[in-house]
């Protein structure tokens, strides 16, 4: 079961991070896979927040991945890595949920309705991966 969980982090975790890389290093074609929102579809504010939250992502988000391979690995320091990325993975959710949903009502700009939609579903996704890697490496620490 952990190699499978871990699989499961390694994949969700890498496209979640690797697509917050790319869209720094190349947001147009971010946007042209639908990874990002176009900066003309969406009001500047929401695009240059995006843009901080990129460059912060690439810079913390790998953690994750690396708790998955080493989960799959079997390593005994996959809960260590499990908790910290879990909880930058739970943070990462949380805000874009929230920033999203705030921005809306407020009448801010921030992509058509299906994209927001689905970026909400992602977001609240990788949140519940991040609440389920943290009770799991949680779980398998050892009492001391």
């Amino acid at each position: 079961m952990a190699v499978a969980w871990g699989l499961v982090v390694v994949v969700t975790s890498t496209v979640c991070w690797g697509g917050q890389v790319w869209s720094w290093f190349a947001p147009s074609s971010a946007a042209r896979a639908g990874l990002a929102d176009a900066e003309d579809d969406v009001d500047t504010t929401f695009w240059l927040d995006a843009r901080g939250e990129a460059l912060w992502d690439l810079c913390t988000l790998w953690v994750m991945p690396v708790a998955g391979v080493l989960l799959v690995a079997g390593h005994d320091g996959w809960p260590y890595f499990g908790l910290v990325g879990g909880g930058a993975y739970l943070y990462f959710a949380g805000r874009g949920i929230a920033v999203r949903l705030i921005m809306r009502r407020h009448d801010v700009r921030i992509g058509n309705p299906s994209s927001v939609r689905v970026g909400l579903i992602a977001l609240a996704l990788w949140g519940s991966i991040a609440l389920i890697t943290i009770g799991t490496a949680i779980a398998s620490l050892e009492p001391t």
